[in-house]
């Protein structure tokens, strides 16, 4: 089952927040700014009427000895449970791929300018796709209660 594959960025992230953190990713503005030597502004025509982006990056700053597929407990907290690596989001991952759905503002050229982005300035972008209300979870969704705890604060704003 061994089998690779490259892919290259198609943008990158500009602006925004420099250091990722656990929370408060809420109001942070970045632009996702296309390659313009491989996309022109053709590849942005119709987004403008969608109202948020399904963005996949690479967490690109993760120490890559930093991987744990042994169950674990979220950020270290005795009070939730240990689970394996893919019972969790963080970045440590073994293709270090992120997910994130943020809203998009406008755009300017090939530049997407967006809003809780939880990606870092720098961050390469491997796919952006507009969202799509009929893509989402379908039917009763559920969860532990922890995610919802340790979530509190993950879009709260700095000030809040």
């Amino acid at each position: 089952m061994s089998e690779e594959f490259t892919v290259v960025p198609v943008a990158h992230v500009v602006g925004g927040r420099t250091e990722p953190t656990d929370d408060y990713w809420g109001g942070s503005r970045a632009i996702i700014r296309i390659d313009p030597t491989r996309f022109n502004e053709g590849s942005v025509v119709g987004l403008e009427d969608f109202s948020h982006l399904e963005v996949v990056f690479r967490f690109h700053l993760t120490d890559p000895t930093d991987l744990h597929p042994e169950p674990r407990r979220p950020r270290n907290n005795p009070n939730w449970p240990a689970g394996g690596i893919f019972a969790h989001r963080n970045m440590r991952r073994l293709n270090w791929l992120g997910v994130s759905r943020c809203r998009l503002l406008r755009i300017d050229g090939l530049d997407l300018h967006v809003e809780d982005l939880d990606a870092v300035e720098g961050t390469p972008v491997l796919d952006i796709k507009p969202w799509f209300q009929e893509m989402g979870p379908r039917g009763e969704v559920h969860q532990p209660t922890w995610p919802t705890e340790m979530l509190a604060a993950y879009y709260a704003t700095p000030a809040d």
